[in-house]
């Protein structure tokens, strides 16, 4: 048995992380799993915007940041 492989692919919005990791994938011409990013965040489209602000991991970072200087 084949030994699994991960490779993880990052950039930012609109950069091509979905082409690339498509490309990856045809050229290793066996079974892949592409993960997207948005798999796995939470859908809280339920709660109004100031309280899914709050559940912003960037949005908090930046808070403490703001809050240190």
């Amino acid at each position: 048995m084949q030994q699994p492989l991960l490779v993880g692919v990052c950039g930012g919005t609109g950069s091509g992380k979905t082409t690339v990791a498509q490309a990856i994938s045809a050229a290793l011409g066996h079974e892949c799993v592409i993960l997207p990013q948005d798999a796995y965040y939470k859908d809280n489209r339920d709660l109004p915007l100031e309280e899914r602000v709050k559940l912003n991991l960037i949005s908090k970072i930046k808070m403490a940041v703001s809050a240190r200087d």
